[in-house]
């Protein structure tokens, strides 16, 4: 990826992807999201990062966050949803998501926060069960 050589990039983190690796499956998601080495692609980006972030990659947990503020390669923003995702890669230790989530807060209305903290308290429950 460094070298800007994408195409091999892709060839070398897809079969890592199609297995599971969720630190794989969210490069494929960055390439998709970027245009490298292949078409730019929001839906098939989103769909990759989701698959990492199920797995707890905190990255691809705010890269779903960011996805579904502006409401890349789907209808329309969620901002609950980005809220959930920001605050799961917030407890998963991405320093980004702390930022993130101040700034989508600024746009949400205290029911739709109240209804991200139920959607946060059910799936850290299982994702980080731990913290």
């Amino acid at each position: 990826m460094e070298a800007g050589r994408f195409e091999e990039a892709y060839d070398v983190f897809w079969p890592a992807a199609r297995s599971g690796n969720a630190d794989a499956e969210e490069w494929i998601g960055v390439i998709y999201a970027l245009g490298l080495g292949v078409e730019k692609d929001y839906r098939r980006a989103f769909e990759w990062y989701l698959r990492a972030s199920m797995k707890g990659h905190p990255g691809a947990q705010s890269g779903v966050g960011w996805y579904y503020e502006l409401g890349l390669g789907m209808p329309a923003p969620d901002l609950v949803r980005a809220y959930m995702w920001y605050t799961l890669s917030a407890i998963g230790g991405d320093p980004d998501a702390a930022i993130s989530l101040e700034e989508v807060v600024k746009k949400m209305t205290q029911e739709e926060i109240e209804e991200a903290l139920i959607l946060v308290d059910d799936y850290k429950v299982w994702m980080y069960p731990f913290r």
